[in-house]
C-alpha cells in the first residue's frame, strides 16, 4: 500500500505540473486572442459626422472608393465607387448597429457591428467592432461569430431570416447557430435585420413604415399635473450621476418631464386653451408637437450642437426602428405650463416632429444621449437613456392599436427548445424524487449488491454526460456565479438570467438541493464533468487497471482539498477588479473545452489540460472535483448549512468500514462526514443498514443469534429495533458523536421567551460577533474588530451619501468579514447544524466559520447594497 501511494503521489505531481503548464499557456493564449472582446472604440463613434474616419467602412463594402458623412435618421453612410462623368457612383450603404438599435446580447451589452448593404438591400459585408461576450473569447473562438455573420452575405433585408433550419414552405431562410451561444446569435440576427430594414426603408429599397394617424378623443376636461402623470400623459426620464459614471449625490444628473401636445385634453391642460390653439396655428397637418422640461440637474438637454449646426444632439424621439431628431427650425419656446401643480423648471422646449411616419397613436421613446465615464480608466463611452411614452387608450378613438413586437431573444430560445426544456426539467425532478427516497433504495441494497442504488445513480451519470453535457450543453460554471454576482450588484437584468433555459433550471435545482442535501447531489450525480470523471474511473477498473487505482494518502488529501477554495476565492477577488480577467482565469475549469466546444476545436493547451485531468481520473476518483474545482468550492460553503445529511450512528466512531470505502475521503477517523466534501455516492448509507456488511450490525446480529434474541428490522437510528436491547461497549458510547460534523455545544443563549423574543436574540447573535469570553482572552483582537466594524459602518454611511463607490464598499465589506471570522473564532466558535429553527449548535472549524460569516454577510451586504441602489445613493 505504501508503494502504491508513492506511485499515486508521483503520478499526481506529474499531472499537476502538466495541468499548470497547460493552464498558463492556455490563459496566455486566450488573452492574446482577445480580438474585439471589449475593444476600445472612439468616444465620438456615435456622434462623429465622418463615421468612416473612425471605423473600416471599406472592409464591409468591398470596392467602395469613398464614403459620405452620416445622413438620415437613423444615420447611415453612402458608399461610392469610382466617379463616372465627374459624378459619384452610389454603390450602397454602410450602417453602425448601435446607431439604430442597442439590443443587448447574452452579456447584457450590445454587439457593436458595422454592416454594408447594396442598392438592392443585399448584405455585402459584416464586421464586429466590439463585443462583451466572454463565451466568444474563452468557450468559443471569435471566428465562430465571424463565420456566423458571413452567412448574411448575399442575403437580403427582404428575406425572412431566422436562426435555425430553413422552412421553404413558410418562406423562412435559416442561418446556422453557434452551439452554446444561442442567445448571442438570435440577438445578432435581430440586430442585422433591424438595422438593415431601418436604412432600407429610408432609402426606398423597402416601403416606408405606415402607421395610422392618431384620432383623438376630446372630452373638454382640464387635468392637473398630478392627474396627467397618473394618466401617463406626462412621463419622466431621470438620469442619476452614477448612471454616467460620476459620483452620486442628492440631485440627479438630469431630470426631464415630457409629453404629447397634439391630444386636445392633454395639450390644453398643459399649455392653457389659448396657448394650445396658438401652437396648432403654427404647425401643419400631420406634424406633432411634444414638450420637454428639465426640473432637476445641471446638464442641458439642448446641448450645444444647435448653436454650431442647428441640431439638438442631446435628445431624439424613437418609434420602432425610426428615429427623429430636431433642428433649430423644429424648436418653439415654452414659457410656462398651465396645469395646476406643474413643477418649476430650468430649461424647456417644444419640438415639432415633421415626419408623416410618426404617429402619436403608437408608443414612442424619448432618448437622452450622453457619455458615460469609466470610473477606473476615465474613458468615455456613448450612452443613451430612454423613457417610453404611450397615450392612454381612452384618449384615442378606438383605443390603442395592436402593436406586435419581436419577441425577446430569451423568449425565442424557450419557445424553440420547449421539448428539450421539458425533458431536462423532468430529469431534474426525477433525480430529486429518487434521492429523497434514498433510504428506501439503500435498504434494498447490500454491500455486495448495490444495483438498486447504482441503477439510478449510473443512469443519472449517463444522462448527465450524454444529454446534459454533450446534448444541451448545460454544464454549470464558476463564470456564471461571478457574472450573476456582478449583474446583481451592478446591473441586474432578468433577460440575462433567463437567456439559457437549461442553465436557469439547473441553477434552481442546484440552489435548492445544496441547502437541502449539500453539494453532493449535483456534484456527485448531475455534474456532467464530474460524471464523466467518475465513469472513467469505473471504466479503468473494468479494463484491468484496478490495481493502479486508489486514493491519495489522507494527509495529502487533507492538504490538497483546500486548493479549490483558494482557486475560488482567487477568482472572486480578481473579478472585483476585472471580470474579464477573472473569466480568462476561469479556464481552470475544463468544462467549456469538454462539452461546449470540443477538444478538437480548441488550441492544444486546452486539450492537454482536459486530457491530463481525465487521464488522472482513471487512477484517482474525481481528482478535479476534490482538489481543483472552484464551482465545487462555491457550492461546498453553503453545504455547511444543509438541512439533511447522511445518517450516522454512535458505533461509527470506532468502525472504519465506511471511511475506507469512501471515494471522496469525506469520512474522518471518528466516523464523521464532512458534507462539504461528500459526493453522495451512498455507499456508506448502504452499509448503514446492511446486517452483514456493517461491522457493528454484523456483530450485534451474531450476538442476537447466539443469545436467541429477536432479529428485528433496522430502525432509522441504524440499529436493530430494541425489543431486547443489547448494551453498547463503553469505548463506543463514550467516544465522539459522529452524528454531527463536530462536537455539539450548548445553546449560546438560554431563553424560554416567546417567539418574538427568541427571534430577537437570534438576530443579535448573528449581528453582534463580540463575546465576554473573547474580551477576556483576546482583548486586542476584539477592540480592533470593534474599530473595524465602526469603520465599515462609516463606509456604508459614506456610500449612502454618495461619497464612496460600490467597489470601495465591497472591499470594506470583505475586510470586515475576514476580521469577523477571527473575532468569532476567539469567542463565539459555534455554528448551527441542520435547519436553523432546530437550534442544533456545534463547534466551528475555521472552514465552518468562513462559510457562516461569508454567507451571512453576503446576504446582509446584498440587502444593503440593493437598498442603496434603489434609493439612487450608490456610485457604480
Amino acid at each position: 500500500m505504501y508503494l502504491q501511494n508513492r506511485r499515486l503521489a508521483a503520478t499526481v505531481n506529474f499531472y499537476l505540473a502538466a495541468l499548470l503548464v497547460a493552464f498558463v499557456i492556455g490563459a496566455s493564449g486566450a488573452h492574446a486572442a482577445a480580438g474585439t472582446y471589449n475593444a476600445e472604440l472612439s468616444p465620438e463613434l456615435n456622434s462623429a459626422k465622418n463615421l468612416c474616419a473612425l471605423v473600416p467602412c471599406s472592409e464591409v463594402f468591398p470596392g467602395a472608393k469613398s464614403f459620405s458623412e452620416r445622413m438620415g435618421q437613423p444615420p447611415y453612410v453612402e458608399a461610392y465607387g469610382a466617379q463616372e462623368n465627374g459624378k459619384k457612383n452610389l454603390l450602397g450603404y454602410v450602417m453602425l448597429s448601435t446607431d439604430i438599435t442597442d439590443m443587448p446580447a447574452y452579456s447584457g451589452k450590445p454587439v457593436v457591428t458595422l454592416i454594408g448593404m447594396d442598392l438592392k438591400g443585399r448584405f455585402v459585408g459584416v464586421k464586429v467592432l466590439k463585443h462583451s461576450e466572454p463565451i466568444l473569447l474563452l468557450g468559443i473562438p471569435e471566428s465562430a461569430l465571424l463565420n456566423f455573420n458571413q452567412q448574411y452575405i448575399g442575403k437580403s433585408v427582404t428575406d425572412k431570416i431566422e436562426v435555425g433550419q430553413s422552412r421553404p414552405d413558410e418562406g423562412v431562410l435559416g442561418v446556422d447557430a453557434i452551439s452554446g451561444a444561442t442567445v448571442t446569435v438570435i440577438t445578432q440576427n435581430q440586430v442585422m435585420m433591424t438595422a438593415g430594414t431601418a436604412v432600407a426603408r429610408q432609402v426606398g429599397i423597402l416601403a416606408p413604415t405606415v402607421r395610422k394617424p392618431a384620432r383623438f378623443v376630446a372630452s373638454g376636461k382640464r387635468l392637473t399635473w398630478e392627474q396627467l402623470v397618473k394618466q401617463g400623459s406626462v412621463q419622466r426620464l431621470r438620469v442619476l450621476p452614477q448612471d454616467v459614471g460620476l459620483e452620486g449625490g442628492g440631485d440627479p444628473f438630469i431630470e426631464l418631464w415630457f409629453g404629447d401636445l397634439n391630444q386636445p385634453d392633454v395639450g390644453a391642460s398643459l399649455l392653457g386653451e389659448n396657448n394650445w390653439k396658438n401652437l396648432h396655428l403654427q404647425i401643419k397637418e400631420g406634424e406633432h408637437a411634444i414638450f420637454i422640461i428639465r426640473t432637476a440637474g445641471t446638464e442641458s438637454f439642448k446641448g450645444s450642437g444647435f448653436v454650431r449646426g442647428g441640431i439638438y444632439d442631446r435628445v431624439q424621439v424613437k418609434q420602432g426602428a425610426d428615429s427623429f431628431t430636431f433642428r433649430d427650425t423644429d424648436y418653439l419656446n415654452l414659457y410656462g405650463l398651465a396645469a395646476v401643480g406643474a413643477p418649476a423648471f430650468t430649461e424647456s422646449a417644444i419640438f415639432i416632429i415633421r415626419s408623416k411616419v410618426f404617429s402619436a397613436a403608437y408608443p414612442w421613446k424619448l432618448s437622452f444621449m450622453g457619455n458615460r465615464v469609466n470610473g477606473t480608466t476615465g474613458k468615455r463611452s456613448f450612452a443613451t437613456f430612454d423613457a417610453t411614452y404611450w397615450l392612454a387608450a381612452d384618449l384615442l378613438q378606438g383605443g390603442r392599436p395592436v402593436v406586435e413586437e419581436a419577441a425577446a431573444p430569451w423568449r425565442q430560445v424557450w419557445k424553440s427548445r420547449a421539448l428539450g426544456i421539458f425533458l431536462f426539467a423532468a430529469l431534474l425532478v426525477m433525480v430529486v424524487v429518487v434521492y429523497a427516497f434514498r433510504e428506501k433504495l439503500t435498504r434494498l441494497s447490500t454491500h455486495k449488491n448495490k444495483w438498486p442504488v447504482n441503477a439510478f445513480k449510473y443512469s443519472a451519470w449517463a444522462l448527465s454526460i450524454g444529454f446534459v453535457g454533450f446534448g444541451v450543453m448545460a454544464q454549470p460554471s464558476i463564470t456564471q456565479v461571478l457574472t450573476w454576482l456582478h449583474t446583481l450588484l451592478f446591473q441586474w437584468t432578468w433577460s440575462l438570467f433567463l437567456s439559457d433555459p437549461f442553465i436557469f433550471l439547473f441553477w434552481i435545482f442546484i440552489i435548492l438541493t445544496v441547502f437541502l442535501y449539500g453539494r453532493g447531489l449535483f456534484c456527485g450525480w448531475m455534474c456532467p464533468f464530474g460524471s464523466l470523471s467518475e465513469a472513467l474511473y469505473k471504466l479503468g477498473g473494468l479494463i484491468g487497471l484496478k490495481r493502479y487505482q486508489g486514493h491519495l494518502p489522507r494527509v495529502w488529501n487533507d492538504r490538497l482539498k483546500w486548493v479549490k477554495y483558494a482557486v475560488f476565492f482567487g477568482l472572486l477577488t480578481v473579478s472585483l477588479f476585472s471580470l474579464g480577467l477573472a473569466e480568462m482565469l476561469a479556464e481552470v475549469e475544463p468544462f467549456k473545452t469538454t462539452f461546449l466546444v470540443g477538444i478538437g476545436h480548441r488550441a492544444w493547451p486546452y486539450g492537454l489540460f482536459v486530457c491530463a485531468i481525465l487521464g488522472l481520473s482513471i487512477f484517482i476518483e474525481r481528482p478535479y472535483c476534490k482538489y481543483i474545482c472552484p464551482l465545487g468550492a462555491a457550492l461546498a460553503m453553503p453545504s455547511t448549512f444543509r438541512w439533511f445529511g447522511l445518517p450516522r450512528k454512535q458505533d461509527c466512531n470506532s468502525c472504519k468500514a465506511c471511511a475506507v470505502g469512501c471515494g471522496s475521503l469525506a469520512i474522518d477517523a471518528d466516523g464523521r462526514i464532512d458534507h462539504r466534501e461528500c459526493l453522495h455516492c451512498l455507499d456508506c448509507l448502504v452499509l448503514y443498514t446492511d446486517t452483514k456488511g456493517c461491522p457493528p450490525l454484523a456483530k450485534e446480529r451474531k450476538r442476537r443469534e447466539r443469545d436467541g434474541l429477536e432479529i428485528t428490522p433496522i430502525g432509522r437510528n441504524g440499529y436493530f429495533i430494541p425489543i431486547h436491547a443489547v448494551a453498547m461497549e463503553s469505548r463506543v458510547s463514550q467516544g465522539p458523536d459522529p452524528r454531527m460534523p463536530t462536537e455539539p455545544v450548548p445553546r449560546p443563549y438560554k431563553t424560554q421567551a416567546r417567539f418574538g423574543r427568541a427571534l430577537w436574540l437570534e438576530l443579535v447573535d448573528h449581528l453582534w460577533p463580540w463575546s465576554a469570553g473573547g474580551w477576556a482572552s483576546q482583548r486586542a483582537l476584539q477592540v480592533a474588530g470593534f474599530s473595524l466594524a465602526l469603520a465599515a459602518t462609516l463606509a456604508w454611511v459614506l456610500a449612502a451619501t454618495g461619497r464612496l463607490s460600490a467597489s470601495a464598499i465591497i472591499g470594506w465589506w470583505i475586510g470586515w468579514s475576514l476580521y469577523e471570522v477571527l473575532i468569532r473564532l476567539s469567542g463565539r466558535r459555534y455554528v448551527k447544524d441542520g435547519p436553523w429553527w432546530q437550534a442544533h449548535y456545534r463547534y466551528a472549524t475555521v472552514m465552518d466559520m468562513l462559510s457562516y460569516v461569508g454567507f451571512k454577510n453576503l446576504l446582509i451586504g446584498a440587502a444593503l447594497f440593493l437598498s442603496l441602489k434603489a434609493l439612487g445613493l450608490l456610485l457604480i
